[in-house]
């Protein structure tokens, strides 16, 4: 069980659902394995006042007296009004035609609902979530795509997505710039245009040459 840790007997978690206090009914969960040692609770739906401090509670059903409370180790919630916003990396000055990745990500608490993370361009995506530890978990995603100059002074959007009613910035948006590719017409044109002028200062020293001579 997990109670308020003045008030032992105001339960926010407990086996026993009708003993747990009315405004977290429906709201927390225990998810971790007491197995294996991890007795880790979920809140779901955090309201302002959630903030603690909870400490976690074990008693024996077999014995009267094995029973104990962790009072040293109880829990603390900081609340924050909005939640984190992407952090979009992306190269601003790209080559049309070839490949290049953008990569999102955000930070968030609960890994029972991972947030997602959308791009405003097509392209390959790859999703990633990880525990960066204290509480945190990081979820990545990563965009592969072509760039053709259709691109050029656009902008590239990452959208994150929550669990629940969150607040917060919702967005990050990056400009791209392409560099247009270059064709057997960029190469040719400027060659034979060199190349004529060439053959006319050559010409023009010829009939001069003569002339004087």
């Amino acid at each position: 069980m997990w109670h308020m840790k003045d008030k032992q007997e105001e339960f926010i978690y407990h086996n026993d659902p009708t003993k747990v206090l009315d405004n977290f009914k429906g709201r927390t969960k225990l998810i971790g394995s007491l197995g294996d040692l991890n007795c880790s609770l979920e809140i779901d739906a955090v309201k302002n006042h959630d903030n603690g401090p909870y400490c976690f509670r074990v008693e024996l059903e077999t014995s009267k007296i094995d029973k104990y409370t962790f009072v040293h180790n109880c829990v603390t919630i900081k609340m924050i009004e909005q939640a984190s916003k992407p952090e979009l990396h992306a190269e601003m000055s790209v080559q049309e035609g070839q490949s290049t990745v953008s990569k999102c990500s955000v930070q968030h608490t609960c890994p029972s609902y991972q947030p997602t993370l959308t791009w405003s361009h097509s392209g390959k995506t790859i999703m990633s979530y990880k525990d960066i530890g204290h509480g945190k978990w990081e979820a990545e995603s990563l965009l592969t795509f072509n760039p053709t100059k259709e691109d050029n002074h656009k902008s590239i959007t990452c959208t994150v997505k929550y669990h629940g009613s969150v607040r917060g910035e919702m967005q990050a948006t990056q400009p791209i710039f392409v560099k247009e590719q270059e064709t057997l017409n960029h190469i040719l044109i400027p060659t034979i245009s060199g190349l004529g002028a060439a053959l006319l200062v050559g010409l023009l020293c010829f009939f001069v040459v003569k002339r004087y001579k």
